[in-house]
C-alpha cells in the first residue's frame, strides 16, 4: 500500500473511532439490556386481560342503533368492536370505510348512545382505573402530552394527545390513556421504564426524537451508522496490517502495540471486527435506508377477497345472543367480512378468538377450500402455490412479546399463499378466523435476512436452544463492548495528548514573547 493511502487509512480510522466508539459501546451495552427488556407497548393479549368480561357489562344499545347514534348507519365500515374499553364502559368503536386505517374511531357509549367527543381528565383517570382491575384504586393523572420517551411509535398518532396517569400498583405502572378514544393505548412498569433509558431509548437514538431534532432522526441513524461500518472496515485493514501472522516483534508478541489498552483494542478488534461490522450494517437495514426494501408493490385487494366492504346485516344476531353462544370471559365482539361471510370475532384473553355467524349467532367454522378460493382475489395475478404450515420456519416465526417483532398474533397452523407475480408475493392467512396476517415479497424477505437474522439472530434452531442464544449473543456483545471501551480510552488518551500538546506550544509561543 502507497505511503499516503497507508496514513488517510490510519488517520480515518483514527478519527472516526474517537468520535463514534462511545457509540458502539453504548450499542453493545444497550442491545444487551433489550434482550430481556424492551421498549413499552401494549400486546393485544395485555389489552384483553385488563378488559372486563363484556356479559357483566351495561349494554343497551344493538350495534345497528349505536351507527344510527354516531351518523354512519347503512355505511360501510373497516372496523366495528364492542368491549369495555374506554372509560370503564362498554363502547362500540367504529371506523368508516374510507377513514385512515390507522385513524380515531367513533366512540359511542353502548349503554346511553352517547357519542364521545374528546377525552378529558377524569374520562381518562376513569379508563386507567378499569385497566387497573382493583377495586377502590385510585390513578393519579400526570397530565397530557403529545410524545414523551415511551411513546414515538407512529401507531400512536391517531391517539394523541395523551393522557398519562400513574396506577399506584407495586410494579408502579404507568398508563397512557388516548386523547381521541379514551382507551389504554400503552403501559410501562418502573421496571420497563427504568431498564429502556439503558436498553431501547438509547439504542435506536431516542434523545434524538420528539425535539429539535425529530426530523433527521433517520438521518442520524443513517449516517452514523454508515460512518460505523467505515470505522469497522478501515479498523479490521489497519488490524490485519500491523499483526504479524508468521514472525513476532521485538517484544515477542505479534501485536506492535505495548500499552494494554491500546494492545486489547487491537485483539479485540481482529476478533469481534466481523461481528461488529454485522452488527452495524443490520442495524442500518432495520432503517430501511432511503426505502430500500419498498419494493412498490401494489396493495392486496383485501375486500375482493372477503367479498364487499363490512356492513351489518338486515337482522343481526343480538349482542345477548352472541355473548351467550360465546365464552363467559369473552371481552370484545368484533365484526367482520371474511370470505363472503359477516361474522363475529368473539375474543377472550386466552386462544384464538370463537366465530360466530354475524346473523344466526352459530359457530362458524372456516371452510379451507372456499378460503383459499377468496384468497386468490388479493391480487390479479394467479395462486402459485399454497401450503399449510404447522410448523414455523424462517420468514414466518414468533419472537417474545417483549422484543421488537414479538407480540403480534403469529398462530399455526398457518395458510400461505404464494402468487406468480411480478413480486414474489407471499401471504400468511389464519385458516381459523380467514384473517391476513402478513404479506411479503422478495424486497421484505430480504429485510428479514439483512435486518432480522442478522442483527437479533432469530434464527429458528437457535432460537430454540435457549440459553444456548443468550450465551452466543452476550458473549459476542461483551467481545464488542470490550472493543469498543478501549476504543474510548484509546481516542481520550489521544485527545489529551493533542490538548496538553496546544497547551504547551502556547506557553512556548507566550515565554517568546
Amino acid at each position: 500500500m502507497l505511503p499516503h493511502a497507508k496514513r488517510w487509512l490510519y488517520l480515518v480510522h483514527r478519527w472516526a473511532g474517537v468520535v463514534l466508539c462511545a457509540f458502539f459501546a453504548m450499542w453493545f451495552v444497550s442491545g444487551v439490556v433489550m434482550m430481556y427488556v424492551g421498549y413499552p407497548k401494549l400486546t393485544a393479549t395485555e389489552r384483553l386481560e385488563h378488559m372486563a368480561p363484556l356479559r357483566t357489562a351495561a349494554i343497551a344499545l344493538e350495534p345497528a342503533q349505536a351507527l344510527r347514534a354516531a351518523g354512519i348507519d347503512g355505511k360501510p365500515l373497516s372496523d366495528l368492536r364492542l368491549a369495555v374499553a374506554s372509560g370503564g364502559r362498554a363502547v362500540y368503536l367504529v371506523l368508516p370505510q374510507g377513514a385512515p386505517r390507522r385513524g380515531p374511531a367513533t366512540v359511542v357509549d353502548a349503554s346511553t348512545g352517547q357519542v364521545l367527543r374528546g377525552v378529558d381528565a377524569a374520562w381518562a383517570t376513569a379508563s386507567a382505573q378499569a385497566f387497573a382491575g382493583t377495586p377502590g384504586s385510585a390513578p393519579r393523572y400526570l397530565g397530557s402530552l403529545d410524545e414523551d420517551a415511551f411513546t414515538h411509535s407512529r401507531a400512536l398518532d391517531a391517539h394523541r394527545p395523551l393522557h398519562r396517569l400513574a396506577l399506584g400498583d407495586a410494579a408502579d405502572t404507568e398508563v397512557y390513556v388516548s386523547g381521541t378514544t379514551g382507551e389504554v393505548v400503552r403501559d410501562a412498569t418502573r421496571t420497563e421504564r427504568g431498564w429502556n433509558y439503558v436498553g431501547a431509548w438509547i439504542h435506536w437514538l431516542y434523545p434524538f426524537r420528539g425535539n429539535a431534532f425529530n426530523a433527521w432522526w433517520a438521518d442520524i441513524v443513517n449516517w452514523l451508522s454508515i460512518a460505523g461500518i467505515v470505522l469497522t472496515i478501515t479498523g479490521t485493514v489497519v488490524g490485519i496490517m500491523r499483526w504479524r501472522f508468521t514472525r513476532r516483534y521485538k517484544s515477542g508478541s505479534r501485536s506492535p502495540y505495548r500499552g494494554f489498552m491500546m494492545r486489547w483494542h487491537h485483539v479485540s478488534g481482529l476478533l469481534f471486527a466481523a461481528v461488529t461490522l454485522t452488527w452495524i450494517f443490520s442495524g442500518l437495514m432495520s432503517m430501511n435506508p432511503w426505502k430500500v426494501f419498498d419494493s412498490g408493490a401494489p396493495a392486496l385487494r383485501t375486500q375482493a377477497m372477503h367479498g364487499g366492504p363490512l356492513l351489518l346485516p338486515a337482522q343481526p344476531a343480538s349482542v345477548q345472543a352472541l355473548l351467550a353462544a360465546a365464552s363467559p370471559n369473552t371481552r370484545e365482539l368484533r365484526w367482520v367480512r371474511t370470505a363472503g361471510h359477516t361474522l363475529v370475532q368473539a375474543a377472550s384473553p386466552t386462544g384464538a378468538p370463537a366465530l360466530l355467524d354475524a346473523t344466526t349467532a352459530q359457530p362458524h367454522a372456516m371452510d379451507k377450500q372456499q378460503l383459499l378460493a377468496a384468497a386468490g382475489h388479493l391480487l390479479p395475478d394467479p395462486v402459485a402455490r399454497s401450503e399449510t404450515l404447522s410448523e414455523y420456519d424462517m420468514h414466518y416465526y414468533s419472537r417474545a412479546a417483549h422484543t421488537m417483532t414479538g407480540g403480534g398474533d403469529k398462530p399455526l397452523p398457518v395458510l400461505r399463499v404464494v402468487f406468480a407475480d411480478a413480486h414474489a408475493t407471499w401471504v400468511h392467512i389464519d385458516p381459523h378466523t380467514g384473517a391476513v396476517l402478513d404479506k411479503s415479497d422478495t424486497h421484505r424477505r430480504a429485510s428479514r435476512w439483512l435486518f432480522a437474522l442478522l442483527h437479533s439472530w432469530d434464527w429458528g434452531p437457535l432460537l430454540a436452544r435457549r440459553p444456548l442464544w443468550d450465551v452466543v449473543l452476550v458473549v459476542l456483545s461483551l467481545g464488542g463492548a470490550l472493543l469498543s471501551f478501549t476504543g474510548v480510552v484509546v481516542g481520550w488518551r489521544r485527545l489529551s495528548y493533542q490538548w496538553r500538546g496546544k497547551g504547551t506550544a502556547v506557553k512556548l509561543a507566550a515565554k517568546k514573547c
